[in-house]
């Protein structure tokens, strides 16, 4: 070997072999297994394809690739650094807005939430979700630290912050699932970072005043029915409309019982019988094909990547990096939650993917961005009293 390849080996050695000892092996692995696991039901779910699964395999092993890329650079990138550079990344956040105000290609819910560069797809909201989990922590964190996280000026820019997003996201793209979850992560991280019981009941009563102008003049039609259809029959009586997604996979669900029909075997799976069934409905293929002992194994993979981010943040003994990790757990927590609910016709059909498991580029590396974030706490710890902010 040339001495220079001998020299970059020996560089790049102990380098590899300090991250393995300093970063989350753990959590690294069980992001994979879902991963894998998730390839194995894409490829069932779409062998009856015209295309067969050859494409989407393709796709979500090279999204797979960058997403352990994006693993591996933000766990050894410093958090405060990326933090201190907010308003970089809100910039980035907006300029994808834009781009999807004017670029954006519709799916087929009706949602312009996608940027299409021929056949590859990008979904903004999954990018920016990470920044806001970053950006918000860094707020509440240094209100916390420097100022009163409870006075109302304080209260009045977090308000501001969470409403900015939460409304460019449903105004441009009308992506409810996205905008649920900014709305679930400023909650979880304002509880978390100890906000005062007074302000929730605050936020619920203007909330509650402010639905039935949202009712009226923001939502469409088809987004109040997929809302309340699963709670009211009368709004679909044949189950041939809004709840026929949500019907098939019940049926897929239920056909499945305990052990499953076996991969590649399952009737509604291999006849295409539910709508998105690699996407959103990927459940539904556990389900049918490898019973509720696989629906139990798929919860208890997205259990332990929940919990081992909510350990890391409790270990972490610094409010910033216990905040991001609380938010990556309960992004992944929500989705989850959300998705196997429109599976078995708990919750409305919002265009939710179920984490590591469902096909989708831009959600696999954003979900490896974030664990890589999470890693970087333990990666790098914190001493318990912040560094000041420039």
């Amino acid at each position: 070997m040339p001495r220079g390849g001998t020299q970059g080996m020996k560089r790049i050695l102990p380098w590899a072999r300090e991250f393995f000892q300093r970063a989350d092996m753990l959590l690294f692995a069980l992001c994979m297994v879902c991963s894998i696991f998730g390839l194995v039901l894409i490829a069932s779910a779409t062998a009856h394809t015209a295309e067969g699964s050859t494409q989407y395999l393709l796709i979500q092993t090279v999204a797979l690739l960058i997403g352990v890329g994006l693993f591996v650079l933000f766990t050894v990138i410093d958090i405060d650094v990326i933090a201190d550079k907010w308003i970089i990344l809100y910039i980035v956040s907006a300029l994808l807005l834009i781009a999807l105000r004017f670029f954006g290609v519709a799916d087929d819910t009706g949602n312009k939430s996608w940027l299409r560069f021929g056949p590859i797809g990008i979904q903004p909201s999954e990018v920016i979700k990470i920044i806001y989990i970053v950006v918000m922590a860094k707020h509440i964190s240094y209100l916390k630290e420097y100022r009163d996280l409870n006075h109302p000026l304080s209260v009045l820019q977090l308000a501001v912050h969470f409403g900015v997003p939460f409304v460019a996201v449903v105004l441009i793209s009308a992506d409810l699932g996205s905008a649920l979850i900014f709305f679930f992560i400023f909650l979880l991280l304002l509880f978390i970072a100890g906000l005062r019981l007074y302000w929730f009941l605050i936020g619920a009563a203007a909330m509650a005043a402010a639905i039935p102008f949202l009712w009226s003049n923001v939502l469409r039609q088809d987004q109040i029915n997929r809302i309340l259809a699963p709670y009211d029959p009368s709004i679909d009586p044949a189950g041939d409309s809004v709840m026929w997604q949500a019907n098939q996979s019940r049926l897929a669900l239920a056909s499945g019982q305990f052990t499953g029909t076996g991969l590649y075997h399952g009737p509604q799976t291999q006849s295409g019988g539910v709508p998105a069934q690699h996407t959103d409905f990927i459940f539904s293929v556990v389900g049918e094909e490898l019973g509720m002992l696989g629906c139990i194994v798929v919860i208890a993979l997205l259990l332990a990547i929940i919990l081992r981010c909510v350990q890391i943040g409790l270990r972490s003994h610094n409010t910033m990096s216990m905040l991001v990790c609380f938010g990556v757990a309960g992004t992944i927590l929500f989705q989850s939650f959300i998705n196997i609910g429109m599976c078995t016709g708990l919750t409305p059909v919002i265009g939710l993917t179920l984490p590591f498991f469902s096909y989708g580029g831009s959600s696999m590396f954003s979900l490896f961005a974030a664990a890589g974030l999470v890693s970087g706490v333990k990666f790098r710890p914190k001493a318990e009293r912040f560094r000041r902010y420039g």
